[in-house]
Order: structure tokens, then sequence, then C-alpha cells
């Protein structure tokens, strides 16, 4: 079955933010934004990709300054999210062999949480992505052909996001010198171009090197391992004179590179896994390079590659396509200085998280730009991931995110059951098996109502029979699941979650957490979306799910503010547990606000502000959440002055991306929710159901409401679909 075009998924039409308001100049709203660089940024290199594939180039326009990259700034990788590989398990480590014994649902059960031993180190490390080769530049000098940044001048850089093409002119030598690099929007295929006298002359050429991995000692932006170049395979399966076809294979995984031109090509040898690329004649070197999943052995005869004209030409189609649909904002009227940063960071989150979360296996929190944490996905990430999809009418993006939980339900099923629970419960650190990964991974769970939320909102945007259809069970078995991980506290008269638990704020004991504030609310809100999709499928409410939202032990609280935990409610007197995620926060800002007071989430708000440690492993996607929470409360000053605080996480460089600490120069998280907050803050959201909390109801009047209205903002959007 051919794949789908990953960039026309979900297009909706435009929808005018009022009847009569003139329509946003999508062109001119997008193009301002275009990256443009005119000296070498380590911090800005610049991708192409189509969801499921991506290539990251330095100014150059390809990857010749990969070490210089890594070591000071982004990385430049080509990965794609089909891309995996698994070391050889001599000692057959199964996940109960890094099982710890924890209390739980009345039972003593064992969960993988011992990360540290040989099996946990192991279960942890595999599968792990795989890079595919890099592309660089080389020029034939007395010392070498390896050039350094110092020898590029004149630069003038461009990704042009209206074609998704990357346009770079600069001299080497005294030479021009123009790259021009485009990505196809449905195959994984590059078209690279490459125009000056050095080619003519036979010294510029390009360096295909293959390596052999990542190395996995890393946990985070590993670099590429160029050892041991006997542990894998490149295979020569065809070369003449204007193509090569390659096999690379390490152990029981394979894929396959197929270079082509319409020009002359000369290609040699150039080490182990290595090849030079240089023209056979004139002063253009053109090419396409593809990239395939194998088998072990075989190798299918595919058809050739569109030509790099046919690239280049599919690609600005379909970007003018994917710009012209789903949502825009526009803040060009605005009178605040920080509003063509903020536009600046919408238009490229828009990019970048479209090049990178579309593909068949849901998205590390790097994406496809680098490795972080073995490629594995975050379950409990992946509403930040992908809900503003749906916000920003691009709902076939966030299917295909969701495509691998529906078709994963029989391995959640088979995990529920060992767990002792009902229905399908979502590991968390897993690649693409489904496999959970040992550490405090298995005891996560504001992942477990993510599914159902996604579900809802694209439900929200298509109200169907077919939409039911797909995620029904889905749905109805992540509740079943979530029913089941709560307890009845006779002597309270009401029902709890855990322990064991790890909340979402990662500080607290794991065998002693109970009832977390976000957790709880989440619980109470899960169930009701879930009751409301048995209905709309013609079923009566759970009756026991019923009892049990009704009956959740209350939010947490002490001294008039949300603390983040009952069982350890020191959050407002232990500095110490004033770092991370403050997460009771969530409970009205990304939900409604199921168990909500108001007034205590107004004071609990300000004591965030005004205590929280800001410094200290806060994260991207906290700043937005928290401006969620603003917004619903009534107060968009605090929601946009938190959105764009200077903080040590909430940087977002020329390229659009949103580093984070010292090992995570890609954090996708960030732009992900920076959208949904966005989305929510233009156009606002709608009230609970009637069954859900009154005290978290109310729809803002009137345009923009999680923007002040002192003239400072103008807010023009079109396409956006509000929260619940």
């Amino acid at each position: 079955m051919p794949r789908l075009p990953h960039l026309l998924l979900g297009f909706a039409l435009l929808l005018p933010a009022a009847s009569g308001a003139e329509p946003i100049d999508r062109k001119a709203l997008v193009t301002r934004h275009n990256p443009s660089l005119t000296h070498l940024d380590p911090w800005a290199p610049l991708s192409v990709g189509n969801g499921h594939f991506a290539f990251t180039a330095d100014v150059t326009g390809l990857q010749t300054f990969e070490e210089h990259y890594h070591q000071k700034g982004i990385p430049l990788e080509t990965l794609a999210r089909w891309a995996w590989h698994e070391n050889a398990n001599p000692n057959g480590y199964k996940l109960a062999d890094a099982n710890r014994p924890f209390t739980a649902y009345g039972q003593t059960l064992g969960y993988p949480t011992n990360q540290n031993g040989p099996a946990g180190m192991w279960l942890r490390e595999n599968p792990q992505d795989v890079p595919l080769p890099r592309l660089g530049l080389e020029l034939d000098q007395p010392d070498g052909p390896t050039l350094v940044p110092s020898e590029v001048h004149d630069i003038s850089q461009t990704l042009d996001l209206w074609s998704g093409i990357v346009t770079s002119n600069y001299t080497l030598e005294g030479e021009p010198v123009k790259v021009t690099v485009a990505c196809h929007p449905e195959q994984d295929v590059l078209a690279i171009r490459i125009v000056s006298p050095l080619v003519t002359s036979g010294r510029l050429s390009v360096r295909l090197a293959l390596p052999r991995g990542h190395d996995i000692k890393t946990k985070n932006n590993p670099e590429l391992d160029w050892s041991l170049p006997e542990t894998h395979t490149t295979r020569i399966v065809a070369q003449d004179g204007n193509s090569l076809r390659l096999v690379h294979t390490r152990d029981a995984s394979s894929y396959g590179v197929d270079l082509r031109s319409a020009l002359s090509l000369k290609i040699a040898s150039a080490g182990a896994h290595a090849f030079r690329i240089s023209s056979a004649a004139g002063d253009v070197l053109e090419f396409t390079v593809a990239f395939a999943p194998l088998g072990e052995t075989n190798l299918p005869n595919p058809a050739p590659a569109p030509a790099a004209t046919e690239i280049r030409a599919a690609s600005t189609s379909q970007w003018e396509k994917f710009w012209r649909s789903g949502g825009a904002i526009d803040f060009s009227g605005s009178k605040d200085p920080r509003a063509a940063e903020l536009e600046r960071r919408v238009v490229l989150s828009q990019y970048l998280t479209a090049i990178q979360f579309a593909g068949d296996f849901p998205p590390q929190e790097s994406g496809l730009t680098d490795s972080t944490w073995y490629g594995k996905h975050h379950t409990e990430m992946i509403w930040w991931h992908a809900a503003h999809f749906a916000l920003w009418g691009r709902d076939a993006f966030l299917d295909k995110n969701l495509a691998w939980y529906v078709k994963s339900l029989p391995m959640a099923r088979v995990l529920a059951q060992e767990r002792g629970l009902r229905g399908a419960r979502w590991p968390k650190m897993i690649g693409p098996d489904g496999r959970e990964s040992p550490g405090g991974n298995p005891l996560i769970i504001w992942n477990q109502p993510h599914v159902i939320h996604l579900a809802e909102l694209l439900y929200r945007n298509n109200p169907t029979p077919a939409t039911l259809a797909r995620y029904r069970d889905l749905v109805l078995e992540s509740a079943d699941c979530m029913a089941s991980m709560l307890h009845w506290n006779e002597v309270r008269g009401c029902y709890v979650l855990g322990p064991p638990l790890w909340i979402a704020q990662e500080i607290y004991d794991q065998a002693t957490s109970m009832n977390p504030a976000f957790e709880l609310s989440y619980w109470a809100r899960g169930l009701e979306m879930a009751q409301q999709w048995r209905e709309r499928l013609g079923l009566m409410r759970d009756p026991e799910w019923e009892r049990m939202r009704t009956h959740l032990a209350p939010l947490p609280q002490k001294d008039g503010r949300y603390v983040a935990l009952e069982s350890t409610p020191d959050t407002w007197d232990n500095k110490d547990s004033r770092h991370d995620h403050p997460s009771f926060l969530m409970a009205l800002g990304m939900l409604p606000g199921d168990g909500v007071d108001r007034a205590v989430m107004g004071r609990t708000l300000d004591a965030t502000l005004a205590t929280w440690d800001w410094e200290a492993k806060i994260w991207g996607w906290d700043y937005p959440m928290i401006a969620m929470t603003a917004a619903r409360l009534g107060r968009p000053k605090d929601a946009v002055d938190v959105l764009l605080k200077d903080g040590p996480n909430n940087h977002y460089m020329p390229n659009g991306h949103n580093p984070q600490r010292d090992d995570l120069p890609v954090y996708l998280p960030g732009n992900g929710a920076l959208l949904s907050a966005v989305a929510m803050m233009a156009v606002g959201w709608t009230p609970p159901s009637p069954a859900g909390s009154g005290e978290a109801r109310g729809t803002p009047e009137g345009n923009a409401p999680g923007f002040p209205r002192d003239g400072s903002w103008v807010v023009r959007a079109e396409g956006l679909h509000r929260l619940p």
C-alpha cells in the first residue's frame, strides 16, 4: 500500500476569525520568518523533511561540519522513523529481569524499575534508532580534503518555508558555491544540487559516509559512531556512471541507499563505508539519494526516484498547500515588542513539527533532528507532541500518531493483564515494538488518559460514525484500565489513585505516592470523555466508571493552594519541591478543571509565578502549560508574560528549536506545547460538559481571550479549533 503524502495530511478549509474579516496573507506571514543566516551558527542548522524522514544541514547546505555542530550546538543527522537496530542479547534478557516488587492493587507485583543492572541497561538501550549516511562537502587541498568552518566566507543561507527548500550561497577560496537541498513530500528522497567552478575543476565533491550507528554510551545527543568498521557492512549492489546502490547491514538491521543523477558522475571509494561523489563534467553536481528499510538480505528493484527537478517542484507544491491549509495566526498589528518573536516561534514550530511528527511510529522528544533516550517514544509526551495538530486543523497528522496506538492495542492489553489491570495499559518509554523500558517509566500514569483526550479532539473536529469506529476500542479500553487503577478507601468514602505511581512532577517517592492533583483531575476528565463516547456509540454510561468519577478523592491542597501530591503535601513548605513541572496547574489549563476550585487555582498560580525554581530543570513545555492556566483564569497578561519569559529552557534558536540543558539541544515538546497554548489563547476554549465540574466553566467572550485587551496585541486567527 503506498505511503500517504505526509505533507498533505489533515488539510482544512480556511476559517476567517470573523465574518467579513480580511483573510490573512499566509505567504507573507510565513515567508517573513524564513530562517536566513549570514554566518556559521552551530545552533542554527536547517532541516528538510516529510514527517517520516529528515535531513539536517550546516551552513554549507550539507553535513560538512558534523563534529563542530555536535560539539558546539545542534547535531547534523539524517534520520528516519523506520530505522532501528538491536544489539545481540546472548543472555536472553526479558523485562521481568529488571523487576522490583511493589504493593499495588491489593497485591505484590513486579515492576521493571531496575534500570542500572545488566538486564535493565540492555532493555533501555535496545532497540536504538539508527542514523542514516552523512553527506558532506570535501575540497581537494594540499593538506587534505577536509574543510574547516573558517574556510567558508560570504555566507547567505535561507530556508524558504513556502517551498521547504534550503539554498546556501558562500565562497570557498574565493570561488562561489551554491547548494540547494529539497526533500520529497512522500518519499524519503533528497535532491541535492551544487553549482561552482570548483565542481568543474573536480576539486569540490560530496563524501557519503555510513556510520555504524550512534554511540549509545551516551543516552541523549550521542555522537555518530565511526568505530569498529568490521562490525557492519556496506555492500555495493550496482554502480555505473550516474548511479550507486548500496545496502548497509549491521546484525539483523539493513537499509538501502540509492543515489542517481541525470548527469555523469565520478564515484570512488573513500575508505571503509565511504564514497566520494563528483561531477564528470561541468560546474553542476546534481543527484538524488533515496533511503529505504530492507530485510536482512533482500534488495528489491525500486522504481527510480523522481528527478531532482521533480522533487523540488513537489516540495514547493506540497508546502504551499500545507501553509494554505489549517490554522494561522498573525500578530503583525501588535504594539507589544514581543509579538514578532512569538509569531516567529509559532511559524517555525509548525514547520518543525510537520517535518518530524508524521511517521509510522510516534516521535522521540528530539524528533528527527538528533537522538535522545535511544530514539524511544515517551508516551506521556504524546499530548504535547501532537494535540496542537487538531487545534490547528491538521487532524491527519494527529491521526498518524494515534495509528500506532490503535495497532498496538493487543500489546497494551497484555501489559494490563500482567499488571493486574483491565483494558489496555500504555507503556511509557518504548521502541516500535512497544516493549517497556526499565526505570521509573512503568510507574508513570499520566500517559494513560492521553489517547482518550486526543481521540476526543479528533471527534470534536469530525463528529462522524467513522471517527467513533476508528477510536472506539482505544478510548474504551484505555478508560477501563484507568478505572481498574483506582482503589476504594472505605474510611474516607472515596476512590484513591496509587500507590505506586510516579507523578508528572518526577521528584517524589514512587512507592508511596498517592493522589496527585493533576492526575486525579485527569482521571475524572478521562472517564467523563469515555462515558460520552459510550453514549455516542449508543451505550449506557458504565455505572462503575460513573461511581468512580463522581467519588474521586479531592484534589489535594494546603493553606489554600493546590499541592502536587496528597501523600507528600510539601510543595509550598519545601523549596526543594518547587522544581521540575508544576503539574498541578495542568488541571485547569491543559484540562478544563474537573475538581478544581478557581480561587484556589488562582492562588496556586500566584505562588508558582512568585516562588517556583525557574532555573532548575523546568522544561520548555512548562512555560506554555502555565500560560494555558493563566489564560483560563482570565489573566492574559500573566499568560503572555510566562509564555515569553526569559528562562533557561525557553529560548528558541534561529531555526525554531527549543534547547534544554546541556544534553538536549533539540526538544520538540516545547514547540508542540507552544502551538497548543497559542491556539487556546487566540480562540479560547469551550466549557466542560454538564457532567463536568461547574467550578471551571465559562467560555470567554470575544477574540483572543488569552491576550491582553489593552491595545498592545492585535491577534488575527483563522482555521483554529478550541480546546475542551
